[in-house]
């Protein structure tokens, strides 16, 4: 059996992952708070741990691994985004519902675009109340939380090893981060596990009023249900290391001693756009279902060139997505798809590949080896390599079978429909011709010195016919 190593960042070290329970390797991902689309940071985690749970499936056989990944549908994200769209006197639950839901679907058409499997549970915190009022009392009863003024908090000095994940002491903690000033806490990092909540809000009965739990009680009580007191991986991006993951750690190790929690803990790094982060004040902020349909003049990217994108990076370095990058994996990708089509299925995986993915997801790696494969012209082993990596359906997309096509008419008709445009100061032909180019997927570029026209990694040449 491959032996599979995974960096642990409680031990910051490689280990051997070796199941608690023979039979039945166990992992839980933090999953979205479903308010709005999934941004492309979003989908970094998701990438990252299909990837590992499409290893473990073929290492351990799809039967002996439950992969357990969370909607948060209780928050206050949830609660703020319902009352700007109704207002306080309309029926906000009733919005909520329909929020949650609807994003819910969103997150799961976007991540399933990008080749991503569903786990084998995906819970609504919403679903868990009763676990987590369950877990609460036993941590008051352990002496690990109080109530105050309505509110249940958990004592961090009542946990010794609190800030061995992230490495930091409680003094440095309270120092560097933001914590909730309240005159009700003993500690400034004791955190909420239950909040009032008003009658027009959420809220569920429970020994301390009517109230909802707070973000970190939730995974801890899905987990716990779900996996037991102890599993094999958790994981998430690194910024939700300290605070989220600290204090799960903490909940539940207080809550149930007898238990681990998670053996193994991975984040993945942060993701930027253009060697810039990710924020709306800088225009480089976009959502999943922005790439994949096309957004601004910005052609769709297929769901397979994003993934492409992300493996090319390792999941612990930082990331930096560029329409340079897109292209490049397009062009890639749709090298690979032609030949691979060659191919019958059946192939096993390349062992080169499985065992690069098994040295802590080394993707950079396992696409050298694609490379190797592509150069070798080996199309059965491709093709099983490229499928292992999630990134090959059973057949070649279209955009990927397409032939190639000479652009440069198009580039003159649109340099002189732009020359019409400027004399006769109407843009209505322009406009048409340029939409109707984004749209079959081409970057298009126009300067004083002409106009370049540049295929996209969704690039249709089906969709030109109307305009040859």
């Amino acid at each position: 059996m491959t032996t599979i190593k995974l960096y642990n960042t409680r031990t910051r070290a490689k280990e051997v992952l070796e199941p608690l329970e023979p039979g039945n390797v166990r992992m839980y991902v933090c999953g979205p708070t479903v308010y709005d689309r999934a941004h492309l940071g979003n989908a970094r985690p998701v990438i990252v741990f299909d990837l590992l749970y499409r290893l473990l499936r073929h290492v351990h056989g799809p039967d002996h691994v439950t992969y357990v990944r969370n909607f948060t549908d209780v928050d206050d994200k949830i609660n703020a985004r319902a009352i700007e769209n109704v207002g306080k006197d309309g029926d906000v639950n009733a919005e909520i519902a329909r929020i949650t839901a609807e994003t819910t679907r969103w997150f799961l058409e976007d991540m399933a675009a990008l080749g991503a499997l569903e786990p084998d549970a995906m819970p609504r915190a919403t679903q868990y109340i009763p676990q987590m009022i369950a877990m609460i009392e036993d941590l008051i009863a352990g002496g690990h939380a109080y109530e105050a003024e309505g509110h249940v908090l958990f004592a961090v000095e009542s946990y010794s090893d609190y800030g061995r994940l992230s490495g930091r002491s409680v003094d440095d903690m309270i120092a560097g981060a933001r914590v909730e000033v309240a005159p009700y806490k003993r500690n400034p990092m004791d955190f909420v596990l239950w909040k009032p909540s008003s009658q027009d809000l959420p809220g569920w009965d429970s020994p301390w009023g009517r109230g909802r739990p707070g973000w970190h009680i939730e995974c801890s009580a899905m987990a716990h249900d779900l996996l037991g007191e102890s599993f094999d991986i958790h994981g998430g991006g690194n910024d939700l290391m300290f605070p989220h993951h600290e204090n799960e750690i903490a909940q539940s190790c207080c809550a149930h001693p007898e238990g681990d929690f998670a053996r193994i803990w991975m984040h993945n790094e942060m993701l930027q756009v253009e060697g810039k982060k990710m924020s709306k004040s800088l225009g480089n902020f976009f959502t999943v279902h922005d790439l994949l349909e096309g957004h601004d003049d910005a052609p769709p990217v297929p769901g397979e060139v994003i993934r492409f994108v992300f493996l090319s990076t390792h999941y612990r370095k930082p990331m930096d997505w560029t329409a340079q990058k897109a292209r490049e994996a397009g062009a890639t990708l749709r090298k690979w798809y032609r030949q691979a089509a060659q191919a019958e299925e059946g192939a096993v995986p390349p062992a080169t590949v499985v065992e690069a993915l098994a040295d802590d997801l080394n993707t950079p790696r396992a696409i050298t080896e694609l490379h190797q494969l592509s150069q070798a012209d080996d199309a059965a082993s491709l093709r099983a390599g490229l499928q292992f990596l999630g990134l090959m359906g059973n057949s070649a997309p279209a955009w990927a079978a397409a032939p190639e096509v000479d652009l440069s008419a198009y580039e003159k008709r649109l340099f002189e429909a732009r020359q019409v445009a400027m004399e006769s100061k109407d843009f209505t032909e322009l406009d048409r011709f340029k939409g109707a180019l984004v749209a079959a997927g081409i970057e298009v570029r126009m300067s004083k010195a002409g106009v370049e026209l540049i295929p996209g990694p969704g690039f249709d040449p089906a969709a030109l016919e109307d305009l040859s």
